[in-house]
């Protein structure tokens, strides 16, 4: 075997560990929620069993990952494409989408349970939730977002944002500084607004 492959494989299992501590999980919650067992997850993560592909999907799905950042896959076209996540408190990820200082900014998140603590601050948000519950306290108003719901408000007002239970959510942020707001330009014939 040459010796990148070798490292590659290498690198596997201490990447898998590092995601679930990141994540708070322990290897009983992780082996319930892959099917795989605890002896055989630990020894992936010690480098003592190589992972097959029917092992590294169902982790990947659980750490909320692409299949490529579990291998360290090399990048590949147009290096502008290729993200740099920045990781959080455990098991919170921030992916940049946009680069543009002063413009609205575009990120992608995966939130992990944390405490609530209202903030104020210049600008204008927009939360779009991919995937989980996202618990949205606005002043004195509450609400619970699922796929596909949208929320936008002041940042202003006193706000918090995270999972609404004991699992991550996923989520689009955009976040405009200086309060830019997006202009709709096409709706469906009927619309509210129209």
């Amino acid at each position: 075997m040459d010796v990148e492959l070798e490292q590659v494989l290498a690198a596997i299992g201490p990447r898998l560990r590092s995601l679930r501590r990141d994540r708070g999980m322990t290897l009983e919650a992780l082996s319930a929620e892959t099917g795989i067992s605890v002896s055989g997850l630990s020894r992936i993560e010690s480098g003592k069993r190589r992972p097959t592909l029917e092992l590294l999907i169902p982790l990947a799905r659980a750490h909320r990952v692409a299949l490529d950042q579990l291998i360290a896959a090399p990048a590949t076209g147009d290096p502008r494409v290729h993200l740099t996540p920045l990781r959080r408190r455990k098991g919170s990820v921030l992916v940049p989408l946009t680069q543009y200082p002063g413009r609205l900014q575009v990120f992608k998140q995966v939130i992990a349970p944390c405490p609530r603590r209202l903030v104020t601050h210049a600008g204008y948000e927009w939360l779009f939730v991919l995937a989980g519950e996202l618990l949205l306290v606005v002043g004195e108003r509450e609400l619970t977002l699922r796929p596909g719901e949208v929320a936008e408000f002041d940042t202003a007002e006193p706000h918090w944002f995270g999972p609404g239970g004991d699992h991550p959510v996923e989520i689009l942020h955009i976040f405009g500084k200086h309060g830019d707001k997006a202009r709709v330009r096409a709706r469906p014939p009927g619309h509210p607004a129209d």
